[in-house]
């Protein structure tokens, strides 16, 4: 598996999938090597141990099957500082072939890249080794930035174009993701497989006594006050600012609620628009959680909310959930898959501050609802999102690579999807060929 972020380094939610996914294959017994980006706090190599197998749903044990190998292979620092983003993704990428060619094997079976920024260095242990190739869209800079507007958006969205052409498949989080990923980057639907994200309810747990859980409380909010908690990034897509536009309406209702915000990012913009309204003591911003917080979090949270104006999938929205916190979301993307309406959840118009302050003073008003909902939300991802199930779908994707017979098969006649992409590497091919 190639991926530029992996625990402990946490850009977004391909580290956690990355690593959890990867763990659940070994547990198969595959052996896997992540070949990633390189992290100071981490060693250039280490061999995690996986115990295994875990649960196939709730009280149902897996098969005995003894665990493959997992090994993370983390890249050198390039020795030059990159001129800007794109340089330093390249760099990357060349690092990451490097780590391959000097200390991994030479008999992989595939090679499973996650997103654009691994791309090349994916593509060029397919074509330069003859190894078969799926890639996973975690999402699409056309969804992050409601389409395509500058020259370098123009180029990340043609590399992910290039990604999953090379691909013999391509997986996506939701149905949602793959009709986005079918339609922005003309993949044909036989090419696409959906295999959903998942949740180790094991991570999310938290083991702290009641008197240790008061402490840590009272580092966010003070004694009497309730938890609204948002986890993620500090970008437009998350929808922070549509938050920050629902506190009067949900303050009015519940005065005693509070907003704790976790997520790195800039956020003095965020704050001085809580604060110009009169409302800056009532939303605290935490900067990056770590795995050891991010339990106790969910564990004093009252509810959880995530007002995103893009969600390919909504991890966060599973892990609140597996931690039995009743969850707001907008009602866009893979929200509307994860999260049932009234169900496991409560759904809010995407973009509406109005609504989401309706859908937060629901939740904090009528307590019977909120344990209904984290009830029913535990039990859905442990139904439906164990990540054993999901790593059966994962290696029935696998195995169909493998038995294809050659890489024509997947080939298209496709136009070109945008600046960038050399007519002349568009091949011809027979439609007998493909049949």
């Amino acid at each position: 598996m190639l991926s530029w972020e992996f625990p402990p380094r946490i850009v977004g939610g391909i580290a956690r999938h990355v690593d959890e996914l990867s763990r659940a294959l070994v547990r198969t017994g595959l052996d896997v090597d992540v070949v990633t980006a390189h992290h100071p706090q981490a060693p250039a190599m280490e061999e995690i141990a996986v115990s295994g197998p875990p649960a196939l749903s709730e009280g149902r044990r897996g098969p005995a099957i003894t665990p493959g190998r997992l090994r993370v292979f983390r890249a050198g620092l390039p020795p030059i500082h990159p001129l800007d983003f794109v340089a330093e993704i390249h760099q990357l990428n060349f690092a990451l072939l490097e780590r391959v060619m000097v200390d991994g094997r030479g008999d992989y079976d595939l090679v499973h890249a996650h997103d654009w920024l691994v791309a090349f260095a994916a593509r060029t242990l397919k074509h330069g080794l003859g190894q078969r190739m799926v890639a996973t869209v975690h999402a699409t800079e056309a969804g992050r930035n409601h389409g395509i507007h500058t020259p370098m958006q123009h180029y990340i969205h043609t590399v992910e174009w290039l990604l999953t052409y090379d691909a013999r498949r391509v997986l996506c989080c939701s149905d949602a993701m793959a009709s986005e990923v079918g339609t922005t980057l003309r993949v044909p639907a036989d090419k696409l497989r959906v295999v959903p994200n998942g949740v180790d309810p094991d991570r999310v747990a938290c083991a702290d006594s009641p008197g240790e859980l008061r402490e840590f409380r009272r580092r966010w909010v003070g004694d009497g006050e309730r938890i609204v908690l948002f986890v993620g990034r500090l970008v437009r897509e998350k929808g922070v600012e549509v938050l920050v536009d629902s506190m009067p309406e949900v303050l009015a209702a519940h005065p005693d609620a509070k907003f704790v915000v976790a997520g790195g990012g800039p956020h003095e913009h965020l704050w001085a628009k809580a604060a110009g309204r009169g409302l800056g003591h009532k939303i605290v911003f935490g900067g990056f959680v770590s795995e050891r917080d991010l339990p106790r979090l969910y564990a004093v949270a009252d509810v959880a909310v995530y007002p995103s104006l893009y969600e390919p999938f909504g991890i966060v929205a599973l892990e609140a959930m597996a931690a039995g916190v009743p969850v707001v979301t907008s009602d866009i993307g893979g929200f509307r898959e994860v999260v049932r309406h009234r169900v496991t959840g409560i759904h809010t118009w995407a973009n509406n501050a109005h609504s989401l302050a309706w859908g937060l003073n629901l939740v904090l008003s009528d307590g019977k609802l909120a344990a209904r909902l984290r009830q029913a939300g535990r039990r859905e991802v442990r139904r439906k999102y164990g990540w054993a199930g999901i790593a059966q779908q994962v290696l029935s994707v696998y195995s169909d690579v493998l038995s294809a017979r050659n890489d024509a098969f997947e080939q298209r006649e496709v136009g070109v999807p945008g600046p960038g992409v050399r007519p002349r590497y568009l091949p011809t091919v027979e439609v007998s060929a493909r049949s």
